[in-house]
């Protein structure tokens, strides 16, 4: 038993003096430390981005959707909203036309610019024409601001929604043997970590 002992005893000594005989490394090598900040950089959940992008969106159109990063919606606010103003305008400067119209035609006045061709009737007719269509394009104008902040919120739920590897929705072709066809389908897999 001791001659086990001094025989293994001397073994492990030799191993450890040869792993003490090796070389010294003549390459160096600067070693630089990195911040941990930018090295675990995590895109941590920000639970007041939705509720900014939509503030950004109600103070000036098309804000929230940049904030978002969503650059090309904002062309698209701006035609909506944009064109509905210029509906609203339109009618209305067209109902103000047949409105004065009408008011010189009651006061007694012959000159005004539908003389032979509209009656009184007609001028009342296209007043109440054009003050509808000038409320719808109001309601559209709304519909369009009340839009863009609805969009800028939701966009901004979505950026933070995570579309990993663990989600996924792929379809299925498996062959039937029994029948010779083959069977489609959608297989939708999720991990739970």
């Amino acid at each position: 038993m001791i001659r086990k002992f001094f025989f293994t005893s001397i073994f492990f000594l030799g191993w450890c003096s040869c792993s003490f005989s090796q070389e010294q490394d003549s390459l160096t090598v600067e070693t630089t430390m990195t911040s941990t900040k930018n090295a675990f950089k995590l895109d941590l959940y920000d639970p007041l981005a939705p509720a900014r992008s939509a503030f950004y969106s109600a103070i000036l159109p098309g804000l929230g959707q940049a904030y978002n990063g969503s650059y090309w919606k904002i062309p698209l606010v701006y035609a909506g909203i944009g064109t509905s103003l210029y509906l609203v305008l339109q009618n209305d400067t067209e109902y103000q036309r047949y409105r004065d119209a009408y008011k010189r035609r009651l006061a007694g006045f012959q000159d005004d610019e539908f003389q032979n061709i509209l009656e009184n009737d007609g001028l009342i007719n296209a007043q109440k024409q054009f003050r509808q269509n000038k409320e719808f394009a109001i309601l559209a104008t709304v519909a369009f601001y009340l839009f863009n902040i609805v969009d800028a919120n939701v966009d901004a739920h979505l950026k933070q929604f995570d579309v990993s590897k663990d989600l996924t929705l792929r379809p299925n072709f498996e062959p039937n043997f029994m029948s010779g066809n083959i069977d489609y389908g959608l297989t939708l897999n999720f991990k739970l970590n």
